[in-house]
C-alpha cells in the first residue's frame, strides 16, 4: 500500500501507485483544462506531485508542450540563473563483485582490465584534474567487500582534499559508491564528503531483479532504502537518479519523483541533486538489446517535467550525453554539468590505449573543459567553479530555505564569477580568458546587493592582481 512517509521501498515506490497513476496520465493527456491547471500550478514554484507531472508527460498536445518547455525554462532561471556548476568523475576501481546484465564492471566480464588506483595513482589523478581547472570531484567505483573497503574510501576522500597544486585544490567531493550502512555514511560525512550518490537504475522491482541477478546489488529494498540510511547517518545532500533505457520511461519518471516526495515527507529536504543518465554501449554491453531507448526530444520533455516538479532540485547531466543533447536541455532544467571527463580507471595522468579499454560507458561529449567553459560562455552561461555552500554549511535544508526564497543569488552568482576568474587566470586560453573577462565585466553588474557588488568587484581585482584565490559569499 503505498505510503509516502513509510521506510520500507515497497511502500514509497508502491508499483500499484505508479500504474494507477500511468493510467490516470492516459485517461487525461488530452484533457485540456486539466493540464492547464496544472501548468498553472507548476508556476507557483511549489511543485507537481508524481501523479501530476505523469499527466504533462503524456501530454501530446503541441502547444501545452511548449508551454511546459517555457515554464521549465524560466524556473531554472529562477532558482539558478544562467550558473552551470562543473565536476569531472573520478574512477577509482573498477573491481565489482555483482552481475548488473548493462553495466561492464559486471563480476563475468573476464577481459576488462581490472584496477584500483592507490594512493599514489590518486595523486597523480588529481594533479591532472586540478591541471584542467576543476574544483568539484564525483568519486565512482564498483562494489567489491575485498578490493573497495570503507577504509579505503576513506583514505582516498582524504588524500583528495590533501593536494595543493599550483593554485590548485579539489574544494568538493561529492561520492557515488554501492549502497551501505548507516554506520558507514557517519563515516563519510565526518571525512567532509559533499554529495551521496546512487542511482536506482529502475524502480520497476521485477526488471531490476532481473537486471541483477548476483551481488548484493541484487536486494532491491536494501538499496532503494540507501538514502534513508544516509540521510540518518548525517549526510543531508544526497543525489538520486534511474538508467534511462531499462525499463519504460514513464514508469521511471514516476518512480524518480516519488522517491524524491518520500524523502522530503521522511527528512524535510528531497534530493540535493536528481541526474538523468541514459544506457550507454560499452565494453562487452550493447545497449541496443535493450528496447526501451528514448529519443532525444522524449529526453528533453523528461528534463523539462522533472524541473517544474522539483523547482529547487540540481540537475545532473554528464558526458553520456552529445553536444547537441546537453545544449537543448540546459535550457530546460540542468544545473550541473561534467567537462573533460574520462570514464576508466586512471584516465585523466594516462589516457588508456585503444586495446586496453575499461570505461564504465562510452563518452559522447569528448570535448576538453575549456572547450566546454568557452561553449557555454558562448551561450551566455557562466561556468561554475563554486563549492561555497557545501563549506559555509549551506547544506540539506539550510540550502533549500536559501533557495526557495531566491536568497541563493546573493550568494551564488558573485561565487560563481570569482571561481570563473580563478579558472581563466590560472587554466583558460587566451581565447576563453577574453570571452570570460568580457561575460564577468557584464555580469558583475547584476550581482543584486550594491555592498555585495563592491566586494566582488575588490575580489575579483585581487585574484587577478594579487595572485589570491578562494573567496566566497
Amino acid at each position: 500500500m503505498y505510503d509516502v512517509n513509510s521506510k520500507r521501498a515497497d511502500d514509497f515506490i508502491s508499483h500499484e501507485e505508479i500504474l494507477e497513476t500511468l493510467a490516470y496520465a492516459d485517461e487525461n493527456k488530452n484533457n485540456v483544462s486539466l493540464i492547464d491547471s496544472l501548468i498553472e500550478k507548476a508556476r507557483k514554484r511549489k511543485g507537481l506531485s508524481h501523479r501530476e507531472a505523469s499527466v504533462l508527460l503524456a501530454c501530446p498536445i503541441e502547444e501545452k508542450n511548449h508551454e511546459i518547455y517555457a515554464l521549465a525554462e524560466q524556473i531554472k532561471k529562477d532558482f539558478y540563473g544562467n550558473r552551470i556548476v562543473m565536476f569531472a568523475p573520478l574512477y577509482l576501481s573498477n573491481y565489482c563483485i555483482n552481475g548488473c546484465t548493462y553495466c561492464p564492471y559486471h563480476s563475468k566480464n573476464k577481459h576488462i582490465a581490472r584496477k584500483k588506483l592507490t594512493q599514489d595513482e590518486i595523486r597523480r589523478e588529481v594533479i591532472a584534474l586540478q591541471d584542467m581547472g576543476h574544483k568539484r570531484l564525483a568519486l565512482e567505483a564498483g562494489e567489491d567487500p575485498v578490493h573497495n573497503t570503507m577504509d579505503y574510501y576513506l583514505d582516498c576522500i582524504k588524500t583528495i582534499y590533501s593536494i595543493k597544486h599550483k593554485n590548485g585544490a579539489i574544494r568538493r567531493v561529492n561520492i557515488n559508491i554501492a549502497a551501505t550502512t548507516v554506520g558507514n555514511y557517519r563515516l563519510l560525512k565526518e571525512a567532509g564528503i559533499g554529495t551521496y550518490i546512487l542511482f536506482q537504475e529502475t524502480y520497476h522491482k521485477e526488471s531490476y531483479l532481473q537486471l541483477h541477478p548476483t551481488g548484493p546489488k541484487h536486494d532491491y529494498d536494501y538499496h532503494t532504502e540507501a538514502m534513508d540510511r544516509a540521510m540518518e547517518g548525517g549526510i543531508d545532500d544526497v543525489g538520486i537518479g534511474v538508467l534511462f533505457g531499462l525499463d519504460k520511461y514513464r514508469y521511471e519518471f514516476a518512480g524518480l519523483l516519488m522517491h524524491a516526495e518520500h524523502l522530503e515527507a521522511a527528512f524535510g529536504v528531497g534530493p540535493h541533486t536528481i541526474s538523468v543518465p541514459r544506457l550507454r554501449h560499452a565494453d562487452d554491453i550493447d545497449a541496443d538489446t535493450f528496447d526501451n531507448s528514448i529519443e532525444d526530444d522524449t529526453f528533453a520533455k523528461i528534463v523539462a517535467c522533472i524541473r517544474i516538479s522539483v523547482p529547487y532540485t540540481g540537475m545532473i547531466i554528464s558526458t553520456r550525453e552529445s553536444q547537441k543533447c546537453r545544449e537543448k536541455v540546459l535550457h530546460l532544467g540542468v544545473s550541473q554539468i561534467s567537462g573533460g571527463s574520462r570514464t576508466s580507471v586512471g584516465g585523466y595522468y594516462e589516457p588508456e590505449p585503444d586495446d586496453a579499454k575499461s570505461e564504465q560507458f562510452d563518452v559522447s561529449d569528448t570535448r576538453t573543459l575549456d572547450e566546454i567553459v568557452h561553449w557555454l560562455m558562448k551561450m551566455g552561461y557562466i561556468p561554475s567553479f563554486c563549492t561555497a555552500c557545501y563549506r559555509e554549511g549551506r547544506t540539506g535544508d539550510r540550502f533549500m530555505s536559501l533557495c526557495k526564497s531566491g536568497q541563493i543569488q546573493n550568494c551564488c552568482h558573485p561565487n560563481a564569477l570569482m571561481t570563473l576568474k580563478e579558472y581563466l587566470m590560472d587554466y583558460a586560453s587566451p581565447e576563453t580568458k577574453a570571452l570570460g573577462d568580457q561575460l564577468i565585466e557584464k555580469e558583475v553588474l547584476n550581482v543584486p546587493n550594491e555592498k555585495a557588488r563592491a566586494v566582488v568587484i575588490e575580489n575579483l581585482r585581487l585574484i587577478e592582481q594579487d595572485n589570491r584565490r578562494d573567496f566566497r559569499f
